[in-house]
């Protein structure tokens, strides 16, 4: 059973599926949760608070996918293109990811900024205290992701890959979240590990 905030959490953002972010409203959000508003301001502190975790939270659920992508397949190469192609598809499928990814937020989407300064409210609730600190910038994010693939695989003892490798996979992935394209992204990024490979391999 979901805690309160995740309950709220999962409010905002069936919320968002069906209207702009402007037109969300907390009363309804608190509503749909079955949690006062007066819970809802204390645990978030404003909408922007809410805004603030809800996209901390999208950002924390990717990494814990990447972990999970990383887990799976027999050699680095295989791993590498679980994480690519399961971060374009679920760029497709989340716009509060893609817009991570990419920095493109739109109008139909909370853009949050770190919290100026932190209210007495949200001074017990370290998850806010976390959230407040601001969304990763798609640099930040990316970065995230080509260390953990480095760490995961070193981790795993699987051989290779360098710097060189993870970022190759985590760029050309944000390529096809940006400009979707009919060739196979995986048999793609396959060819141009190869080509690293052997690049590295002849230094």
């Amino acid at each position: 059973m979901p805690t309160t905030r995740e309950a709220l959490l999962n409010a905002a953002l069936a919320a968002l599926r069906g209207l702009p972010w402007s037109a969300v409203r907390m009363v309804d959000v608190a509503s749909a949760a079955g949690v006062s508003r007066q819970t809802l301001y204390n645990e978030f502190g404003s909408k922007e608070g809410l805004a603030r975790a809800l996209v901390r939270r999208e950002a924390d659920a990717y990494l814990r996918g990447v972990e999970r992508a990383l887990g799976a397949g027999p050699d680095a190469a295989s791993r590498l293109v679980s994480v690519a192609e399961w971060t374009v598809g679920e760029a497709a499928e989340r716009p509060l990811l893609r817009a991570l990814l990419t920095g493109c937020w739109g109008d139909r989407l909370p853009a949050p900024r770190p919290a100026a300064v932190r209210s007495r409210v949200l001074a017990g609730t370290p998850a806010q205290r976390r959230a407040d600190a601001g969304p990763p910038a798609p640099g930040e994010l990316l970065a995230a992701v080509r260390e953990r693939s480095r760490t995961a695989l070193g981790r795993d003892g699987v051989a290779g890959p360098g710097e060189e490798a993870c970022e190759l996979a985590v760029r050309l992935a944000l390529s096809y979240v940006v400009a979707p394209d009919s060739r196979g992204l995986g048999a793609l990024l396959r060819q141009a590990l190869s080509a690293t490979s052997r690049t590295a391999g002849d230094r």
